[in-house]
């Protein structure tokens, strides 16, 4: 019989890049989180099905989510319990602000420790920034091996994990020992619905941020163990403070600029003016 695995799940809540305006960014290059309507990132909605589907498949799994950012950032550990999760972790803290991919791997990567899982999952990419770096730095820091572009968790007995991948030009399978983090492909998946009962169960749910903002300090007795959504900052989950945030992040945004499009801007063409378009791009490396 496969032992139990414990499962993490790194999720983030991203903004809904269908609706980016003028104001998405700020004077310092960072992104305008509460300019934007915020979303479940896609990809990390398939890494949370593989890590679901696991749970049904191996009795006592359990699946936890882990997300950085502001406290509104715990709507997306409830929408894991929503479709199937047992808990999740919030990382929210002000020196965790302005955190580039290294300095947002370092910080998921001492709570990992924490934590304790015998297996990540995480989206491919993230559709703010699409570095596809978060994944694999973290996997690098806890020095685990990893497993990318992953669309279906074909077996586990504990021990190894096989997998199939999607490449550009095909699939390959491919395992590995665990523990392991693996990044999970748009192409896998997509994420079951909420569960009817799992929402009213967990529809409550809140982190003592949350609790406290209502009104309401009496946190710890009035709220079940299952209500309480776990909150760490820096402090809790320690490590070098120099390594959070934008003081850990060497990228640097030197210039932004938006590009709108005018139908002024646009041209009709006739079939005859089609192989002068393509020379035109071409000349001024648009493509080619």
């Amino acid at each position: 019989m496969t032992k139990p695995l414990k499962i993490v799940v790194l999720a983030k809540q991203v903004p809904d890049t269908r609706n980016v305006g003028k104001n998405a960014m700020k004077e310092d290059g960072t992104v305008n989180r509460a300019a934007l309507p915020a979303i479940f990132n896609p990809e990390d909605l398939n890494a949370l099905e593989q890590a679901l589907r696991l749970k049904d498949r191996i009795p006592g799994t359990t699946v936890q989510l882990l997300t950085m950012g502001p406290g509104r950032a715990a709507d997306i550990i409830r929408e894991g319990l929503f479709r199937g999760a047992d808990g999740g972790v919030l990382l929210t803290d002000r020196k965790f602000a302005g955190a580039d991919t290294l300095a947002t791997s370092y910080a998921l990567m001492q709570a990992i420790r924490k934590l304790n899982p015998d297996l990540i999952l995480a989206g491919r990419q993230a559709i703010d920034g699409d570095t596809a770096q978060v994944g694999p730095q973290v996997a690098e820091k806890l020095n685990w091996p990893q497993i990318t572009y992953a669309e279906e968790i074909l077996s586990c007995n504990g021990e190894r994990i096989q997998v199939k991948r999607r490449l550009e030009r095909g699939v390959e399978t491919v395992s590995a020992p665990l523990p392991v983090l693996i990044t999970v492909h748009g192409s896998a998946a997509t994420c079951r619905s909420r569960h009817a009962k799992q929402l009213l169960k967990y529809k409550r749910a809140k982190t003592l941020s949350e609790w406290q903002d209502a009104g309401n300090n009496a946190y710890g007795s009035q709220l079940p163990d299952y209500l309480r959504i776990t909150e760490w900052g820096v402090a809790d989950v320690g490590g070098d403070e120099q390594q959070f945030g934008l003081s850990g992040s060497p990228t640097k945004v030197k210039k932004i600029e938006n590009i709108v499009f005018q139908a002024k801007e646009s041209k009709r063409l006739t079939a005859s003016d089609v192989d002068g378009l393509i020379k035109e791009l071409m000349s001024n490396h648009t493509i080619g």
